[in-house]
């Protein structure tokens, strides 16, 4: 009895010390998500309900364990952490594979029929190592040092142009958008993202013409066309979506209800377009339900991260918002015909373990730091991040 009454009791803590509204907040959006999945497969054959729920559990249980482990000894592993992030990436040009609905080879295959795509658990580890790098860049006051930011683009540069050749250039641009978001929040001078931008300009004629196939070049050229054999092609999936989610007005059609839905009118809506299920079913309404739970996660994670008591802490909460802001635009942007369609996933909604369970582990990081508020050293610390803009662009 007394074991057990111990055992609760630590439970019990546990809970106490960490930030319950973000817990809340990431499970109500797995809930929902997965009431999605299940009204969507009522009229399939495959089980993606039961791939979700397992992708939760075991991504929640090890949320649990990270947030338990101080922030600042996993960064110090960053080296570890990092060599397994690449041994992953490098495995798929030898074993990857194509999965249904996806155009790359980014998809490893596990025993049980099952698989996972390293990218996801990349993501998380890119997180922790650019993090340790920034930080260590600010601690030294070399953050601001030409050199400085070089190593920075080249860190971020590893894992976009690997991911590049594996064919996911979604992923990929999820990579590069969490190092303008980190970097810019770290406080990089203005003038190395104005240059950035001027150079990506001059480079879009080059991209253009030799970089992009012709599948790529009509997925955009759609967005601006009303060609209808363009649309009954490359823009079929966000033309469809659109009307599944006119179609639900402001209420939706109702739960387990939705007529487009049952009949899986959107190709592959269990996992990108998963938010025309929303919108069919519940509506407007169901629509702001998943924007206000975004909105409050990703409030939350800048909080904890403001709160910290170092900059690791910071970057580590300003990399998993840039993770889940970066994807909730692009995702939103697919659906509704303002972006082309290139495979990013709505975090917690979309149907797929290996996003799921990983995202968890963001979940565990942003945790780890709210229940750490000291740097490991005897006494608590606050060291203040440079701001985003501070002194002249031209400043040396």
């Amino acid at each position: 009895m007394i074991v057990i009454e111990r055992f609760f009791g630590a439970i019990l803590d546990y809970f106490k010390r960490t930030d319950k509204t973000f817990w809340l907040l990431s499970l109500t959006a797995s809930l929902y998500g997965c009431i999605l999945i299940a009204s969507l497969q009522r009229g399939g054959d495959v089980n993606f309900l039961r791939t979700q729920i397992i992708a939760v559990v075991i991504g929640y249980t090890a949320a649990i364990i990270i947030s338990l482990m101080d922030y600042n000894f996993i960064a110090r592993c960053w080296w570890l952490i990092g060599g397994v992030a690449l041994a992953l990436t490098f495995s798929v040009f030898f074993i990857g594979m194509r999965v249904a609905g996806t155009d790359d080879v980014g998809w490893i295959k596990l025993p049980g029929g099952m698989t996972f795509q390293p990218s996801e658990l990349t993501k998380i580890c890119f997180i922790i190592t650019f993090s340790k790098h920034l930080s260590y860049l600010v601690e030294h006051d070399r953050l601001r040092t030409f050199i400085g930011v070089m190593s920075l683009a080249i860190h971020a540069g590893v894992p976009v142009i690997l991911i590049h050749m594996q064919g996911d250039d979604g992923a990929a641009l999820v990579f590069a958008c969490m190092f303008l978001i980190m970097t810019f929040a770290a406080g990089v001078q203005l003038r190395y993202f104005i240059f950035l931008f001027v150079a990506l300009i001059a480079a879009v004629p080059l991209v253009w013409s030799k970089m992009m196939n012709s599948d790529q070049k009509n997925r955009l050229l759609v967005l601006f066309s009303n060609d209808n054999e363009m649309l009954r092609t490359y823009g079929w999936q966000q033309y469809q979506g659109k009307i599944s989610i006119a179609s639900g007005g402001l209420f939706g059609k109702g739960l387990f209800n939705g007529p487009r839905v049952e009949r899986d009118v959107v190709p592959y809506q269990e996992n990108d377009f998963i938010f025309t299920v929303a919108g069919e079913e519940l509506g407007i309404v169901g629509c702001a339900a998943i924007l206000l739970l975004f909105a409050l996660m990703l409030f939350k994670t800048l909080k904890t991260g403001h709160d910290a008591c170092n900059p690791l802490g910071r970057f580590i909460c300003i990399g998993f918002f840039s993770l889940i802001i970066t994807q909730v635009v692009i995702n939103l942007g697919m659906v509704l015909g303002l972006l082309p369609v290139i495979g990013i996933t709505l975090p917690f909604f979309s149907s797929g373990g290996s996003s799921v369970a990983c995202l968890y582990l963001g979940v565990g990081l942003v945790q780890s730091v709210y229940m750490h508020p000291t740097d490991g050293r005897e006494k608590p610390v606050r060291v203040e991040v440079s701001k985003t803009i501070q002194g002249s662009i031209f400043a040396p």
